[in-house]
């Protein structure tokens, strides 16, 4: 059972991580992450597939914002929502057969690599 200090931080990290992917569109999971396993003392592997069942709400939350103002490509959306049908499964199954270690080297490596690529 975790104190209640971490409940209010994890909770806090949770309003954090819905502005971030309602404002960005994504990139929630670069809060969730760190914070599960730091402050929620789970293991990696734990923390990145709880991110991912975080996300959804909070992903389809801000698509309902989305459409209701206008802000919608419904070719895009087809268009990319296989993609990442697609991706996330293969990624999921990949997550149960790596280590954690791997895990937390390659989110940092995406985020590295992320982080290049909007400054360049």
């Amino acid at each position: 059972m975790l104190p209640l200090k971490n409940k209010f931080a994890l909770a806090a990290a949770g309003c954090a991580t819905g502005a971030v992917n309602g404002i960005f569109g994504g990139g929630g999971g670069m809060i969730v992450v760190p914070l599960l396993t730091a402050v929620g003392k789970k293991p990696p592997l734990v923390a990145h597939a709880t991110a991912i069942l975080v996300i959804l709400p909070v992903s389809l939350a801000s698509a309902v914002v989305y459409l209701w103002s206008g802000q919608f490509d419904a070719e895009l959306f087809i268009a990319v929502s296989l993609g990442v049908l697609a991706g996330g499964g293969a990624g999921a199954k990949l997550l149960g057969s790596i280590t954690p270690a791997a895990a937390t080297v390659i989110f940092a490596a995406v985020m590295f690599a992320a982080g290049i690529k909007m400054i360049v």
